[in-house]
């Protein structure tokens, strides 16, 4: 069976995405056999997969990081945003309803999409050796606890180690770590085995009261400061295009020099991470 990393954040935007594609590329790059895997993504940004499934474009970009083709497993639910309430539901792949939020999050669907999900796990499980997990979101809206399916019931349900991505751009990021982990449960911390902070600009001396005082207050290691960087790889929901005010790059799966780019993209990004991310403490996470 697989082993698994899951990538959670803070809040929508923190870099979650690009961090999975960024450690799908490093793994991969190692020889191992990696899948990137979000249960669910809010986007109006999707590709389509030569089976002729829809998924969202963040999982297309994560599979191209893996050296693997796109597959609906990778994103087994997709919501595509029809105004303020609600929104098209594709389910592996497929149009499913469209449905309210307040229907959505209703006993009935949520039992019938988290085994949608399950079974997308167990799939990938049986094929990759590792699964690099991708939360939605924050793990800790407290309003939606004991119906998320993305997040810590998908670390729970494969034991997966996670960790916590912060971003320092937007202030408070101590606070927001702390405040992630503070509103999990006992359980749910026993699997927070480590921080990540983003998109930092400056002399990183300067951070190494908060670092060592966070490591402190919550057990958790901070494994890593990642520099600020300019990426034009898509961000991971239809919240971060609205924050940063950019716009998502098209899918142009059938143009070689669109996905070169990409790639050569993504070899950088890979390095920056393997620079700045204690590479040895997540693989021990992982069990490699």
């Amino acid at each position: 069976m697989a082993k698994s990393l899951m990538v959670q954040g803070t809040a929508s935007g923190v870099g979650k995405t690009v961090i999975v594609a960024g450690l799908a590329r490093v793994f991969a790059r190692r020889g191992i056999k990696v899948a990137p895997f979000k249960a669910q993504n809010m986007s109006c940004h999707s590709g389509i997969t030569e089976k002729g499934e829809e998924i969202a474009l963040a999982q297309v970009l994560q599979a191209q990081a893996a050296f693997q083709k796109p597959d609906s497993r990778m994103n087994p639910l997709l919501l595509k945003p029809q105004g303020e309430t609600k929104s098209e539901i594709i389910v592996r792949g497929k149009s499913w309803r469209v449905r309210e939020a307040a229907t959505y999050y209703s006993y009935r669907d949520r039992e019938f999409l988290w085994e949608v999900v399950r079974e997308s796990l167990d799939s990938l499980e049986r094929e990759y050796d590792l699964l690099i997990l991708e939360g939605a979101g924050s793990p800790a809206e407290i309003n939606l606890r004991g119906k998320d399916i993305a997040n810590m019931k998908v670390a729970l349900y494969l034991r997966s180690p996670v960790v916590v991505v912060g971003d320092i751009e937007r202030g408070g990021v101590f606070a927001s770590l702390y405040g992630t982990w503070a509103l999990a449960n006992e359980e749910e911390r026993k699997l927070m085995r480590a921080f990540i902070i983003n998109k930092f600009r400056g002399d990183e001396e300067i951070l190494k009261p908060g670092l060592q005082e966070i490591e402190e207050l919550t057990g958790v290691a901070v494994v890593g400061v990642l520099p600020y960087v300019s990426l034009s790889l898509i961000e991971e929901d239809s919240l971060s295009e609205k924050l940063s005010g950019k716009t998502n790059f098209p899918l142009r799966e059938n143009e070689p020099l669109f996905w070169e780019m990409v790639d050569r993209e993504l070899d950088w990004w890979s390095d920056i991470l393997e620079e700045h991310l204690d590479i040895k403490k997540v693989e021990e996470m992982i069990g490699l």
